[in-house]
């Protein structure tokens, strides 16, 4: 409650007769999203947890189809992205704006819309994503009508949180929700245009670009969901909790404001870093590897700002376990956004690229970052809203040191295995030849980390199980607020002095024209980079002998989008002796031309694929896909007996075909009604071949139109054709 003896000097200073607005903070909509942003994360890091142990004792799948590591790798990291940390966003954001806008949000019922809907679309996502219904793009798994839903919901926590800032009592918009302006505005932008594609039907689309157009849209959208979905809106909340934690001040204004422009300036360029050495065009490489060195320096900002905030409070630092969860938080989030940078150094990507390098530098920014800042805003949040102490501050230092511990050993072992790798992958003996010829050999190497990388994740869950008891005990123990009591005087009864104002003094009480102008620096580089692909044609050069798939091997195709193979093989080879030795011929951009969408990888897990047809007999592919460990001894793949049983599903031939045409695949008109004869003809051959070789196996079966695509890959083109 403010009474006259807390007000501050300048709310003293107004007109005679001017009332106090009563009001109220909506409390409920902070708890509700918090609540979920526990459980989902609990989930999440459990299914994590699973497929990590799934690399050591690949059989830990128990031989089901929808609890293999390729079908739960999207789920975990969709849970724990839009799941966990979303919920724990939107918890925090919920909370800051209607203290920092001395106002409720804007509706209620907007409010609810956006809570029950952003629910409804995590449970779709555990729904379909384990059945195999996916896109397979990265962090974009999730099909055409669960992208409409994430759109509209999205749509709504703009309007609502747009609307709050319009109607707010404070006159400037403090730094915190200029982070959360352009999160909205630029995670709109993405999810939009990364999400144009063609449905075939209720819950199967294909991607509008293809190969490299695809590859650039993706990581454009991948890298900046990272940038702006993971990081800008946690810097908004870094902003608004780690000075009230502190009890002082953000340590500069000026410093915050080049930060945030900067940054969201520079980092919707850095996407291609994803894409070195690939088939990508030079320039946009390029491009991605100039802005994401600059992208240093307003990153550091932040966090230095960050910490420097705390100057002087050190002693309370040590006392404070909630300051200590902030401290880690920004450390880890200093640690990643430097070596992010160094990553996209070409000569540095050479070797982690592909590796589990990548893993470990992804979940430091994860773990510590995401994790550890959510965590101190929950212990920080719920004493208060739920009038009370902490029921342990004990047990809050304990999880704090459990989960320091899980992030060491979750990415020491990753860091160890990915320089394993990428060493093993380029070394040569003194012949000349590989040393390592066989990739096995580096997944043998390798497993030990694994198991330690386990650790580090039952570590870290431990603590966060050990924290939902904390707060459990917490809320049970006090008596939760829901409409919080709150008044302040209107806007503009103050009457502040605008005269001889700083520019962005006068842009923070203009909410609607910042969002505008952080969509401009947003846009600048993503036309830059997009465009020329998509309207130069010369960018993206063709090859004559490159040919659309055949109906039985775009059904193969899609049961390997189905299974997740991509999020364990790539199958794009990179112009390196070490590779192409390896796996033949180098990638060349014209080869995905017809690829909706494309499937270069993220991660060797197991060797490339690019050019494996025709490397093995039929016969090979059936049993590697029966049990794996009968042709690759020492394989951590798991086997995939239900492509053994299912009957493949022809009735949507006709309709891939068509929607394949559309995109500009070169099927001839009416190809579709005869497409299913040439799909059973090519069965028939391969059925024959497998006869010939002692197996016996039904065409309608779906083993068989996966081993067609396989023997399709790089097929189109001969080892130094070009």
């Amino acid at each position: 409650m403010i009474t006259p003896q807390t007000l501050t000097q300048e709310e003293k200073k107004v007109p005679a007769g001017a009332m106090l607005e009563q009001f109220s903070y909506d409390n409920a909509i902070v708890r509700n999203f918090a609540y979920a942003s526990i459980i989902f994360g609990i989930v999440g890091m459990t299914v994590g947890l699973w497929i990590a142990l799934q690399l050591v004792y690949p059989e830990l799948n128990f031989g089901i189809q929808y609890t293999t590591f390729g079908r739960l790798r999207p789920l975990h990291t969709n849970a724990v992205i839009f799941a966990f940390v979303g919920n724990a966003i939107f918890a925090g954001v919920y909370y800051s704006i209607q203290r920092l806008c001395k106002a409720r949000m804007y509706s209620d019922l907007l409010s609810k819309i956006h809570f029950w809907g952003w629910q409804l679309i995590i449970v779709a996502a555990a729904i379909t994503l384990p059945l195999g219904i996916t896109t397979s793009k990265e962090y974009a798994e999730l099909e055409w009508p669960i992208d409409i839903a994430i759109a509209v919901v999205w749509v709504v926590f703009g309007i609502n949180m747009i609307g709050t800032m319009v109607k707010r009592r404070e006159e400037h918009i403090y730094v915190a929700m200029w982070f959360y302006i352009a999160t909205f505005v630029t995670v709109a932008v993405l999810h939009i245009v990364n999400s144009f594609e063609l449905p075939v039907s209720f819950l199967k689309s294909y991607s509008l670009f293809a190969g490299v157009q695809d590859a650039l849209v993706q990581w454009w959208y991948g890298h900046n969901a990272v940038a702006f979905f993971l990081t800008t809106p946690y810097l908004g909340l870094m902003y608004y909790f780690l000075p009230k934690a502190a009890q002082r001040p953000v340590y500069s204004y000026r410093l915050s404001i080049v930060h945030f422009w900067s940054l969201i300036f520079i980092y919707i360029w850095a996407g291609p870093h994803h894409l070195l050495y690939s088939a990508m065009p030079d320039w946009a490489q390029s491009l991605g590897t100039v802005f994401s060195v600059m992208l240093i320096a307003p990153s550091w900002g932040g966090m230095v700002n960050g910490l420097l905030t705390l100057r002087g409070a050190w002693d309370k630092v040590r006392e404070d376990v909630i300051l200590k969860f902030f401290v880690v938080a920004l450390t880890g989030y200093g640690m990643a956004t430097f070596e992010g940078p160094m990553l996209s150094l070409k000569n540095v990507n050479a070797i982690g690229h592909f590796t589990d390098w990548i893993v470990g530098h992804v979940h430091v920014g994860a773990l510590a970052w995401n994790g550890f800042l959510s965590f101190a805003m929950f212990y920080w949040l719920f004493p208060r809203m739920f009038r009370t102490q902490l029921y342990s501050w004990k047990l809050a230092n304990a999880h704090f040191w459990i989960g320091t511990l899980g992030i060491l050993f979750y990415a020491i072992p990753m860091y160890w295995s990915g320089f394993t790798q990428g060493l093993m992958w380029k070394q040569f003996n003194a012949e000349g030849m590989l040393q390592y010829p066989n990739f096995i050999e580096t997944v043998n190497a390798v497993i030990p980390m694994y198991a330690m990388r386990a650790v580090g994740g039952l570590l870290y869950l431990t603590g966060v199980l050990m924290m939902t008891y904390n707060l459990v005990m917490t809320a049970v123990g006090g008596k939760f607020l829901a409409d919080e009591p709150a008044q302040a005087y209107a806007r503009g009864v103050l009457h502040t002095n605008h005269e001889g104002d700083f520019w962005h003094r006068r842009l923070e009480r203009r909410p609607v024209q910042m969002a505008f102008w952080a969509t401009v620096a947003i846009l600048i580089g993503s036309i830059v980079e997009l465009v020329p692909t998509w309207l130069v044609k010369s960018n993206v050069p063709t090859l004559a002998s490159v040919m659309p798939y055949t109906p039985l091997e775009l059904q193969g195709r899609d049961l390997y989008i189905r299974e997740g193979c991509v999020g364990c093989h790539s199958q794009m080879i990179r112009p390196f002796r070490s590779e192409t030795e390896r796996y033949g011929e180098y990638s060349k951009a014209g080869e995905y031309v017809y690829e909706h969408p494309f499937l270069w990888g993220s991660k060797r897990t197991g060797p490339d694929l690019l050019r494996v047809g025709g490397k093995y007999p039929d016969s090979w592919h059936y049993h590697h896909m029966l049990d794996p460990t009968t042709m690759t001894p020492g394989s951590i793949m798991p086997p995939y007996p239900w492509l053994f049983e299912q009957t493949l599903n022809t009735e949507d031939t006709g309709d891939k075909i068509k929607a394949m045409r559309t995109l500009g695949v070169p099927y001839a008109e009416g190809y579709e009604a005869t497409a299913n004869e040439d799909l059973k003809k090519q069965a028939n051959q391969i059925v024959q071949n497998l006869k010939e070789a002692g197996i016996e196996v039904k065409p309608d079966k779906e083993i068989v139109a996966l081993i067609a695509y396989m023997q399709r890959l790089g097929t189109d083109i001969k080892k130094n054709s070009q």
